[in-house]
């Protein structure tokens, strides 16, 4: 196996077109699929079935996709999911922190980072891993940002999900930095490109990914990479599309 596995995300409108997502990515290549919260959560108490359906599918659920607040209530399902993803083999739980980055303070982003921590360490009992994925507009989202959250995680218990194009978007232009400075944290990539406000598919938007690669390659990334496809593109095209430019983004850069 590679020591980078290449996965696939996208939006499914329907249980037709997850369907389809589920039945093909192996086919053109992918070694798993990191599911959105719509694509596993009617499974969530019966991950037998799951199993069941689609557990033939080598990396089929690779990571869980959640967003939500860090309350009582999302901290439950939060904990539900766990026990989900132990069942049906799932590595990487990915949260996305669904408070405004205008209504958090600094004092905020290390509170949550206690709090997830917290959290992180419970997965790591089930032999998962809670990794952030910052966002344009929510709490870790600009520069600074990482380093407050980042310098308040107990010892290594919540990982990072970079997103190429929420950095950008965020102001983030010099992403290589970023994943430079948190190579140690990394354990996941979300890999989209951006241009004139809306996510593109890999190679048709303005983000030059050279040095992004150079980077994951300087770092000796070892993990998980995922082109995250939110453009609206056809499924099939954009699936082989993005796998392509990854294997190639990758070999250029030495890998």
């Amino acid at each position: 196996m590679r020591d980078i596995k290449l996965a696939f995300s996208r939006p499914t409108a329907n249980e037709e077109e997850r369907a389809a997502l589920f039945q093909h990515y192996s086919k053109i290549g992918y070694d798993g699929l990191q599911l959105k919260h719509s694509q596993y959560i009617g499974y969530i108490g019966e991950p037998d079935r799951f199993l069941a359906e689609w557990g033939n599918q080598s990396g089929v659920g690779s990571a869980l996709i959640i967003g939500g607040t860090l309350d009582g209530a999302n901290i439950a399902a939060l904990r539900r999911l766990f026990g989900f993803a132990q069942k049906i083999g799932s590595t990487i739980i990915v949260f996305c922190h669904g408070i405004p980055r205008s209504e958090v303070t600094a004092q905020d982003i290390r509170s949550y980072a206690a709090v997830l921590s917290d959290l992180g360490k419970e997965a790591q009992q089930l032999g998962l891993s809670l990794s952030l994925h910052h966002h344009y507009n929510q709490p870790v989202m600009y520069r600074d940002d990482f380093d407050i959250f980042f310098n308040q995680v107990h010892d290594g218990s919540v990982g990072l999900t970079i997103d190429t194009a929420h950095l950008v978007k965020s102001g983030i232009v010099d992403v290589a930095e970023v994943i430079t400075s948190f190579a140690t944290y990394i354990d996941n990539f979300h890999l989209k490109d951006y241009a004139g406000g809306d996510w593109r598919v890999l190679g048709q938007g303005n983000i030059d990914f050279r040095p992004i690669f150079q980077a994951i390659q300087g770092v000796h990334y070892r993990g998980w990479m995922s082109a995250d496809e939110e453009s609206g593109g056809e499924m099939m095209r954009s699936m082989t599309e993005c796998l392509h430019f990854m294997r190639q983004g990758l070999s250029d850069a030495g890998h």
